[in-house]
């Protein structure tokens, strides 16, 4: 590949400008909720970090991480499935000539998903992507490296640059790096050395280029404005171990808004709130006597009398100051409590968004929850397609390399993610389904209810929906036959004795060999 010298550094410092204003957000969301995320430019590990009046937005931003990481990536549970195409399963089984072929390969497809969960679990990727969920609610946007060691890097964006087409693809994306030179490799050392202009002590800014050229991503690293060898590499597109993530996507911008971004008014108003009334509450709590200046009581006395002692003075000359702004401080809590409910609501905090109630039932806490829940589904959209699957299929690609996953036609079999929108869907299915078999019970009787409906498919579908895996839970229709006919017969052998449990039991063999034979 050929590069020009010098050309990372210059388009880095080049869409840089284009990224000022993002940051600056950035940064303003940060300093109200957690100042760490994205603090001001120059800041070290020396440096102090403003502290907000109010937690409202700390608690939001890391509840609200919590709640996508559970939903994206739930533990112990898969988050995606490997689906074969209707066309190829229906021509398997058709040469096949039975079910027991689609079971073996849904069987083997499962055995493949929980390696693939392991792997996520053992490289502890739930981390770093809890760390960059963070990001993306109060920046709007970070970079992912799932390096080939296994785990995964978190690049802040004040640490890239990039660049997409009218799709929203990522077409180039420049890392601008400060880098010890004992932590370069040699050739890199080689680099830095030749460059009289570079430091030699200090940190080198390494630039790491990756590139959309065709249907393939080209990566390399230039320092000194030259390539380092052995930097340059070739991916296929939905093999790529750069993930540029954006929390909200904006036709035509290259990076995404932060959810904090959306809320930005309300924290600005709490905490000018707050900043107000926790100044004016440590005023009203400052005691101050006064004294008449021509009393008979001396301020001196009082000011040196012990506590309980007993001075001589007049009470008319003393009085305490007080600010008799009961009023305003309360009008200034009432607004600040509406303010906080409204972003406890934003950020998913139930326990501020539920009523304050004696009588509060469960099923109107379970409401409140499911329409929170429902304000992510724009959310889970964005990050099913540009998270979700595209961690899957890299992590596919990096186990099938060290030869711990079989080779998958990927035109036969994908993968399909089945949390976040998906398991939204599901829960509002089953809440019609719930509420449809209620009104039907309601008006035939729940005795005449199992003539109209299948119970057994009514648990299936909303084990389905709850995703519980049924296999072993739910007994089969050979196993509830098996045991009411076992039931028959040891009624029988009460009431009539062995003698006809016997020719019961005969009876029950002959038929069953029967069948076999036909079937046969």
């Amino acid at each position: 590949m050929n590069k020009t010298t010098g050309s990372a550094e210059a388009l880095y410092t080049k869409l840089s400008g284009q990224r000022f204003p993002y940051i600056k957000r950035g940064r303003d969301a940060s300093a109200l909720t957690i100042p760490s995320i994205l603090p001001a430019e120059g800041h070290n590990g020396a440096s102090a970090l403003p502290t907000p009046y109010q937690s409202v937005g700390a608690r939001g931003v890391n509840n609200l991480a919590a709640a996508l990481l559970l939903s994206l990536l739930p533990p112990n549970s898969p988050f995606f499935r490997l689906v074969v195409e209707e066309s190829a399963m229906a021509e398997v089984t058709a040469q096949a000539s039975g079910e027991s072929i689609k079971t073996e390969i849904e069987a083997s497809l499962s055995k493949i998903e929980r390696s693939v969960m392991s792997e996520i679990e053992t490289t502890a990727v739930r981390v770093q992507l809890y760390e960059a969920l963070r990001h993306l609610i109060v920046t709007g946007n970070v970079l992912l490296h799932m390096v080939d060691e296994g785990g995964m890097r978190v690049i802040h964006l004040n640490r890239y640059v990039v660049k997409r087409d009218p799709m929203g693809e990522a077409r180039q994306i420049i890392i601008k790096e400060c880098i010890s030179p004992d932590m370069l490799p040699d050739a890199a050392k080689a680099l830095v050395a030749s460059n009289i202009n570079s430091p030699k002590e200090d940190g080198v800014d390494m630039y790491t280029c990756i590139k959309r050229v065709g249907d393939k991503i080209e990566v390399y690293q230039e320092i000194s404005g030259k390539v380092v060898p052995g930097s340059s590499g070739k991916y296929d597109i939905d093999k790529s171990p750069y993930l540029a993530l954006r929390m909200n996507r904006t036709d035509g911008e290259d990076y995404g808004r932060g959810y904090v971004e959306q809320y930005i008014g309300d924290l600005k108003s709490l905490e000018s709130l707050m900043m107000s009334i926790v100044e004016a509450s440590a005023a009203a709590a400052k005691v101050l006597f006064l004294v008449a200046p021509n009393g008979v009581t001396r301020s001196r006395v009082l000011a040196e009398a012990p506590n309980g002692g007993i001075v001589e003075g007049s009470a008319q000359d003393v009085s305490v100051l007080q600010l008799n702004k009961a009023n305003d401080f309360n009008i200034a809590f009432q607004t600040a409590s509406t303010v906080s409910d409204r972003l406890s609501y934003a950020f998913l905090l139930t326990d501020n968004a539920i009523r304050n109630a004696d009588r509060v039932t469960a099923a109107e806490v379970r409401l409140v929850t499911q329409s929170i829940e429902r304000q992510l589904g724009g959310i889970y959209s964005v990050l099913s397609q540009e998270l979700q699957l595209p961690l899957v299929k890299r992590i596919m690609d990096h186990m099938r390399r060290e030869k711990r996953l079989p080779e998958i036609p990927s035109d036969l079999v994908r993968p399909t993610i089945i949390t976040g929108v998906d398991a939204l869907g599901r829960g509002n299915d089953l809440n019609k389904m719930d509420e449809f078999l209620v009104g039907v019970a309601q008006l035939l009787g729940p005795e005449i209810l199992g003539q109209y409906v299948d119970m057994r498919e009514y648990m299936d579908r909303r084990a389905l929906a709850l995703g519980i895996e049924t296999e072993g839970l739910i007994r089969t229709e050979e196993e509830i036959q098996a045991e009411q006919q076992q039931q028959m017969l040891l009624q029988a052998a009460q009431q009539f004795g062995p003698q006809v449990m016997d020719s019961m039991t005969k009876q029950t063999v002959e038929g069953m060999k029967q069948e076999a034979q036909q079937e046969a």
